[in-house]
């Protein structure tokens, strides 16, 4: 058995242990849920506990000519607990980069439970996709959300709840801005995402809706989001700071850089140490957006190219730093011109 450390414990004395390189949650109380996991995956009645874990490289190689669902039984046999009533989740994110939330209202708790990657597989849902499935094929997780609710609900309930937190995974996403990896624009989650979502069928607390308009759909939006929030800035350093910079915001975007530099007139180096000082500036990152948010109109059919075009190199004039505004000309001929 693997060596184990109680980390957190909720209200309704669930235990939350860090192993070696797995996150295992032990149920007090007799749990319902929905998972998307392929070990017990779907809506089951009864869990007693769930895990996330951090594939290692010989895990990975291992996968490669194994069954999923055996090998998460197989990890179920080492960590002594039933295969028959756990569910879990991998992924390449590192299990002490995971964060922890709960809120609450009066006598309702809701726990959530992140571990975030999103630097390479990020996308956009109606992407293009990067792979087609055909007798079975397995994919890791990158972004992995627990959440635990002590409240009772329902199989249909417990559906909500989860469309209620994969729309909040999402929200965290575009907060931070975060591009996807497969097209011009924001990502709604990764390729490869887990989620688990239980109550506890032992309370007497009986909820029936679990969308954005009741107080149980808020408590989990809102610790999902701070959860995954946390989770990407502790795995891949993504935060609100980060974020508010013109070349992140720019490179949404993305165009070859170094034709840009090979046709820059101008002493290059000079300008990418001034270009250094001037992508913080809030000045400069507001007018960017500004630029960017006029592309993603015209990439969706909501202005005119033209329209765009004159407006967006009216805000470009306005920014004070020629290296910035230099990368807007290009940005703006290339995509709205």
């Amino acid at each position: 058995m693997y060596s184990n450390r109680l980390i957190f414990k909720t209200s309704s004395e669930d235990e939350i242990f860090y192993l070696k390189d797995t996150i295992l949650v032990n149920f007090k109380h007799n749990r319902n849920g929905v998972s998307s996991s392929e070990l017990n995956g779907g809506t089951c009645d009864l869990y007693k506990s769930v895990f996330n874990q951090h594939l290692s490289q010989d895990k990975i190689d291992y996968l490669e000519n194994h069954d999923v669902c055996e090998y998460l039984i197989n990890e179920c046999r080492l960590m002594e607990i039933d295969s028959n009533y756990s569910t879990g989740l991998i992924t390449l994110a590192e299990m002490n980069n995971l964060s922890i939330v709960s809120k609450s209202f009066r006598n309702l708790e809701v726990t959530s439970i992140s571990t975030a990657g999103v630097r390479t597989n990020a996308s956009k849902a109606g992407d293009p996709s990067s792979y087609w499935q055909e007798n079975g094929e397995y994919h890791f997780g990158t972004i992995n959300i627990i959440v635990l609710i002590n409240a009772n609900l329902s199989k249909s309930t417990l559906i909500e709840a989860f469309m209620t937190a994969t729309e909040a995974k999402t929200v965290a996403l575009n907060n931070l801005k975060i591009p996807s990896q497969y097209s011009n624009g924001y990502a709604t989650g990764t390729g490869t995402d887990g989620l688990c979502i239980f109550s506890n069928v032992d309370s007497d607390d009986k909820i029936t809706n679990a969308g954005k308009h009741s107080k149980l759909g808020e408590l989990i939006a809102k610790s999902v989001i701070e959860s995954v929030t946390k989770a990407i800035g502790k795995q891949v350093w993504i935060t609100n700071k980060s974020q508010s910079n013109a070349l992140v915001r720019l490179n949404r975007y993305t165009l070859d850089i170094n034709e840009f530099y090979n046709d820059l007139d101008c002493d290059k180096e000079k300008f990418i140490r001034q270009l250094q000082k001037d992508m913080g500036n809030q000045d400069n990152v507001a007018i960017t957006t500004s630029v960017l948010n006029l592309i993603d109109e015209v990439e969706n059919d909501l202005i005119k190219k033209d329209d765009a075009y004159e407006l967006a190199c009216q805000i470009k004039e306005k920014c004070r730093s020629y290296p910035i505004r230099t990368l807007l000309d290009y940005w703006i001929k290339y995509f709205i011109h």
